[in-house]
């Protein structure tokens, strides 16, 4: 039986929590003119269009400074999604952005959503990573957040085949650390009859799976959340899914943090119907083909400006072109804006060289 407060202790959390109380007003006080300036910005600039109002640039810019000055003792992590949801609440005054994102409500996917645009957004689930760029192009969502590549098992090659025919930039993009976890009803895995969840949450726990529950059924659905619902609704049926899940489907976690590395992460991708300018810190992305995908260094020629101008390539991918068969283009990645110096010098000479040149998009690197 616990102790009730002594009368020392009460005179000194006393004063400690008139303090808190007094610093909670300005707080609040600071909220609201925080929130008053940033409609003025929208109406000295005669911005009507909430898209225009949003700009990824300067809140990348506003998150490392954040950082920059973070001191403890909440974490960076903490101190920046408090201010992305500050950055929410002021961009909805009037109107929330619309988001299309891969659902169903508790994917990972809603997840990014979250850590990119805070909980003041209209999130708009799809079914598929299609759904999200047409939604995106039909003006239904003025943005698109879908999955592109995963630390441990790759890239997600749907999203970046839907370049190939679709308008869509890419304005921004988001560093998941996902964790994966067996949940159920059940109490006892023992119960466990069969487990279901997404073939790349599989693929992430492939190791622990074969250790722990090597005999049980695997079943594939098309996302976790679905995994979690008939976790809920089936007797016998546990899901590999996330935190979000299993609140969503209150559901309990037999075993946390199964996923096999240890800094699996995932990278999304934020798409949007214009290019937006510079932050300071940020990549740009490009879709190529060479003149002839056959010869010796073909793909080296090509590329040969960024290693001239001193540019980083941080990723090259692959995919069929589907003009013709063993036809390929690269997804390409880099370092810097595409409107800087020198970037725009090495990306005019690519250009001269390649049958095939589209800038897909320049934008802030995650900020965490």
């Amino acid at each position: 039986m616990s102790k009730p407060p002594s009368k020392k202790s009460d005179a000194t959390l006393g004063p400690l929590r008139e303090q808190i109380d007094r610093i909670d007003v300005e707080i609040q006080r600071l909220i609201s003119e925080r929130a008053q300036v940033a409609r003025k910005v929208g109406e000295v600039k005669g911005l009507k269009d909430k898209v225009e109002f949003y700009r990824p640039e300067r809140e990348a810019q506003v998150l490392r400074g954040v950082v920059e000055r973070n001191q403890g003792p909440l974490s960076n992590e903490e101190m920046v999604r408090l201010f992305r949801e500050l950055m929410s609440a002021c961009l909805a005054q009037e109107d929330p952005l619309r988001v299309a994102y891969l659902g169903p409500e508790g994917t990972f996917t809603q997840s990014a959503v979250t850590k990119h645009f805070g909980h003041s957004v209209r999130a708009l689930s799809v079914a598929s990573i299609d759904e999200v760029f047409h939604e995106v192009e039909a003006g239904v969502a003025d943005f698109g957040v879908a999955p592109v590549e995963n630390s441990t098992e790759g890239t997600i090659n749907h999203t970046l085949d839907m370049f190939l025919t679709s308008p869509l930039k890419i304005c921004g993009e988001v560093e998941l650390r996902i964790h994966q976890h067996l949940m159920g009803r059940m109490k006892d895995v023992s119960r466990i009859k069969r487990i279901c969840s997404h073939a790349q949450s599989f693929a992430q726990c492939r190791a622990w799976l074969a250790q722990h529950l090597p005999n049980v059924e695997r079943i594939t659905v098309a996302s976790n959340a679905e995994a979690a619902r008939r976790a809920r609704d089936e007797d016998g049926t546990a899901a590999l899914a996330g935190d979000a899940a299993a609140q969503l489907y209150d559901l309990r976690i037999l075993f946390g943090n199964v996923e096999d590395e240890g800094d699996n992460t995932t990278r999304f991708l934020v798409i949007g119907r214009k290019m937006f300018p510079s932050s300071g810190q940020d990549k740009t992305s490009l879709l190529l083909s060479a003149t002839g995908t056959e010869g010796p260094g073909v793909l080296m020629h090509l590329l040969e400006p960024l290693a001239r101008h001193g540019i980083n390539m941080t990723r090259i991918e692959s995919r069929p072109s589907r003009k013709r068969k063993w036809d390929y283009v690269f997804f390409v990645d880099i370092d810097g804006h595409a409107d800087e110096e020198p970037v725009k010098k090495a990306l005019g000479e690519i250009q001269k060289g390649a049958n095939l040149f589209r800038l897909l998009g320049a934008y802030p690197k995650a900020v965490l």
